[in-house]
């Protein structure tokens, strides 16, 4: 199986899913699943459909968009099963920390001044 995601890998996932997530959601196949979700996810939040012109955009707009979708399909890696965290506090850490992250690179690619600023650069 390979890699289905647009804006980011399944390498760049598990690497923020951390070692302690769970073998069954932590593959390419789950991964895949969430990434399709999320991008979706993305796209309608924004109001910009970022996986049709993504071949097109500035490489700052794909840095963000790889931030914003590798942490929330880290996010659903990491809540699929805690059990393998040493503790379920550790988990809804890092989980608290890639929510944050993603919901601040959402609201710069809904600041219409800050796209602009990119997309010109």
């Amino acid at each position: 199986m390979a890699d289905t995601g647009i804006f980011a890998t399944t390498a760049e996932v598990q690497r923020k899913a951390g070692a302690n997530a769970s073998s069954v959601s932590n593959t390419e196949a789950y991964i895949n699943d969430y990434m399709t979700q999320v991008e979706s996810f993305i796209n309608t939040h924004t109001k910009t459909n970022y996986s049709d012109t993504y071949s097109a955009l500035n490489v700052d707009v794909k840095g963000l968009l790889k931030e914003i979708a590798s942490n929330l399909a880290a996010i659903y890696v990491i809540e699929y099963d805690m059990s393998g965290f040493p503790s379920r506090s550790e988990a809804e850490s890092m989980i608290t920390i890639l929510r944050d992250r993603a919901l601040n690179g959402l609201a710069l690619l809904k600041d219409n001044t800050r796209r602009n600023f990119v997309d010109d650069a």
